[in-house]
């Protein structure tokens, strides 16, 4: 018990960091992405022939997709911005490596190269940014979820007690980000008619697994007496039932209103909310219980925070439909999908503006609350973190314009544009690249959940076996490493073998 305490204590009443040093964070995962890619076309020009060997791939993507966040968010934290600053310098000296070495367009200027580029069609039936952005959630939070609760993970990265931007709070709305851009409703070819609530049915059905492992973990931490943090979710709730009932809720929303006026819904649901935080007791009820003294008795009461998050996330999500939508209208060219970038930091600046005059003058960021700061927050930042995949994307496929017959896993390959008027999905169909069932990103995008299920498992067997609050540098750095290593060589073996564990 006193362990327990210990355990509790550590992860509680924390004030999280500021908005610029989690934004100077998020481009280390899409320069990994990046990195990755250069280093496969390097490969090729060197070698005359892509990487084939299985251990070889997994052991490459291993090394620069997951290490470097692992290093990132424990011992490399305090020099952050140098890593991003290294990273984003490396990365440009690899492509001008690739340009100097180019096999197509040899003889052709730079400006003609870019404006051929700029003309050229893309891959019209898949959208690598979308994968990789979910994969890397899934991934960051997988590290987060047991790092933290060792002394190398930064206190100001882990979720915050009632106010204030952690790391993993982003985390938690930025899943729901990425479940909402690929939701059934976004996917609906044009012209296919539903039943209005089709999809409701539908996911009345398949949140079942959700229920089920948010009942699971219920049972199991208070089996053992696992240390919770009450106040982040409540005594009985957790991000498992947190997820089942948005996306009820959200099928149910959408079945109701149009799908194209997603962001009408959203708006009127954060204000909504916001009002009656502000105007009624609403807020006081949530931080400090019906009786003002924290008090846990009766249901509602006891997952108060869990509860009324639900609202928040349920805004997010609605919010995230829209840009889903947007995201999947048909378009093909490289010039298009630069404008896509443009188009989301316009808003950016929008939702940053929005959110200032909100903290300003209405209430600052509050996941336990999920309130409309909250949500701007999330939105902003998930909207630049998608972006800076987009852009990745956008450069890796600019490398391999330059040379012949490249070839880069999970990645777009150039096309001619669709002459159907379907829409743009989030993973490939038909024609994928010769080296998709050897890469790590399409290993864990096929099975997530079960990827984020392992993850808790084996989060929970380490707290149980090891004093993760006093352990050394070297401990720590060798237990997160093998936790992740065993975490993707199973979806690795997995996707090896073509096995995909979903029968809902």
């Amino acid at each position: 018990m006193l362990q327990q305490g210990v355990r509790e204590d550590f992860i509680s009443n924390l004030n999280g960091t500021t908005l610029v040093e989690i934004s100077v964070g998020l481009p280390l995962a899409p320069l990994c992405l990046l990195f990755r890619g250069l280093v496969l076309i390097l490969y090729f020009l060197h070698c005359g022939r892509h990487l084939c060997s299985q251990n070889g791939q997994f052991l490459l993507d291993f090394t620069v997709l997951v290490i470097p966040p692992v290093l990132s968010c424990t011992i490399l934290s305090p020099i952050l911005l140098f890593v991003i600053l290294s990273m984003t310098a490396l990365c440009a000296v690899l492509v001008s490596c690739i340009y100097s070495r180019r096999t197509s367009r040899a003889k052709v200027p730079f400006s003609q190269i870019l404006s051929e580029f700029t003309r050229t069609s893309l891959e019209p039936d898949y959208i690598p940014s979308i994968t990789t952005f979910r994969v890397f959630v899934n991934v960051l939070t997988s590290i987060s979820i047991l790092a933290v609760d060792f002394p190398q993970y930064p206190r100001r990265y882990a979720k915050t007690e009632t106010y204030g931007t952690g790391v993993m709070d982003f985390g938690v709305g930025s899943f729901i980000f990425g479940n909402a851009v690929v939701c059934p409703e976004v996917r609906l070819k044009p012209g296919t008619v539903r039943h209005r609530f089709f999809y409701l049915a539908r996911q009345l059905v398949s949140v079942w697994p959700l229920v089920l492992l948010g009942a699971g973990r219920l049972v199991s931490v208070k089996a053992v007496d696992y240390h919770e943090h009450v106040s982040e979710y409540g005594v009985h709730w957790n991000f498992f039932f947190t997820l089942a009932a948005v996306r009820i809720a959200a099928s149910l929303l959408l079945a109701t209103f149009p799908v194209r006026q997603a962001w009408v819904v959203a708006v009127v649901l954060a204000v909504t909310y916001e009002c009656f935080l502000d105007l009624t007791p609403l807020k006081e009820f949530i931080l400090h219980g019906s009786d003002g003294q924290n008090s846990r008795a009766g249901f509602l009461n006891a997952n108060r925070e869990g509860v009324f998050s639900v609202i928040g996330y349920l805004a997010i999500y609605m919010a995230s439909v829209q840009i889903g939508l947007y995201l999947l209208r048909k378009r093909s060219t490289v010039r298009e999908w630069l404008g896509v970038i443009g188009f989301f930091l316009w808003n950016v600046l929008l939702l940053f503006l929005c959110l200032h005059v909100t903290q300003t003058y209405v209430d600052r960021v509050s996941r336990r609350l999920a309130n409309l700061a909250f949500c701007l927050w999330v939105i902003a930042h998930s909207l630049v973190l998608f972006s800076c995949f987009l852009a990745a994307d956008l450069i890796l496929a600019f490398t391999k314009f330059l040379v012949d017959e490249a070839d880069i896993p999970c990645s777009w390959t150039f096309g001619e544009p669709s002459a159907t008027n379907k829409k743009l999905d989030w993973e490939p169909r038909g024609g994928q690249p010769k080296l998709q069932g050897t890469c790590l990103i399409s290993a864990v995008n096929k099975n997530q959940l079960l990827y984020f299920l392992l993850a808790n498992i084996l989060t929970g067997l380490v707290n149980m076996l090891v004093d993760t609050v006093h352990s050394n540098t070297l401990t720590a750095m060798f237990i997160l490493h093998l936790y992740m290593l065993s975490n993707c060589l199973l979806m690795y073996i997995l996707q090896a073998n073509n096995i995909v564990l979903k029968w809902w």
